[in-house]
């Protein structure tokens, strides 16, 4: 039997907390809440998570520290929350690697078909098992999606932006299929794409470079003329090797 997916609220407002955990329950979540990084850190190991609803002002440790403290040993999806709704915040945040940002006040529901919509693109739960795994290997590249790290071929390791990750994870999620540029913009700039929208041709040709596939003719990212891009290697889970050198 399937079990239920499980959303982690982070947010040290306990009506906030309430709230949402109610709400997503009675919308067919399991949840469980901290109001701050040193409890949520205590409870997370014995609890199942498929996505953090994590506040980025919280006291102590605030909501950037305790996603990168997060991110160096679990790819769990990640959505923002925060009063702090301008430009320069989201953009912190998608640039961390975070999945998607909803700013306060916001509607339940809203946040609901975040959560969805974020799921869905992660394939949590129950799916190839590439979706899950912490490390994935593709054309004798791996990346570590913990840590944020590729590996070459070779052993070097490429440190990647929030930009770039978002979008290899992408292509790893659908290995040999065309992706056009609107998917792609949907799939790692969410509803914010249109502020976005040409710049998905420089993001492949940065991704491309880092995976030194930026020749004339490229092997792992091919270009499919009129309709997008396509990831042009099968992918697997991985164990996480020793890392050699690093390169940036």
């Amino acid at each position: 039997m399937t079990r239920e997916q499980h959303i982690f609220v982070v947010d040290d407002d306990p009506d906030i907390r309430e709230l949402l955990s109610d709400y997503l329950r009675r919308h067919g979540f399991a949840t469980s809440s901290a109001g701050d990084a040193r409890e949520f850190f205590r409870l997370l190991p014995g609890t199942p998570c498929d996505l953090v609803v994590l506040d980025i002002m919280l006291p102590g440790a605030d909501g950037y520290e305790t996603f990168r403290r997060l991110r160096a040993f679990s790819a769990v999806p990640v959505i923002f929350l925060t009063a702090l709704g301008d430009i320069t915040n989201r953009v912190v945040g998608l640039e961390l690697g975070a999945d998607d940002y909803l700013a306060k006040p916001f509607e339940p529901r809203e946040l609901l078909a975040r959560i969805r919509t974020v799921l869905r693109r992660a394939g949590a739960p129950g799916g190839s098992g590439t979706s899950t795994a912490r490390a994935l290997r593709f054309a004798g590249w791996l990346l570590d999606r913990a840590a944020r790290k590729l590996v070459a071929p070779d052993g070097v390791v490429v440190h990647l932006s929030g930009a770039e990750l978002r979008l290899l994870r992408v292509f790893l999620e659908h290995p040999q299929q065309v992706l056009s540029r609107d998917e792609l913009l949907e799939r790692t700039q969410g509803r914010d794409a249109t502020a976005f929208d040409r710049s998905i041709d420089v993001q492949v040709s940065r991704l491309r470079v880092r995976l030194r596939d930026n020749g004339r003719e490229a092997r792992i990212i091919k270009t499919v003329r009129g309709d997008g891009y396509v990831l042009a290697a099968d992918v697997f889970p991985a164990s996480l090797p020793e890392y050699g050198g690093e390169a940036h």
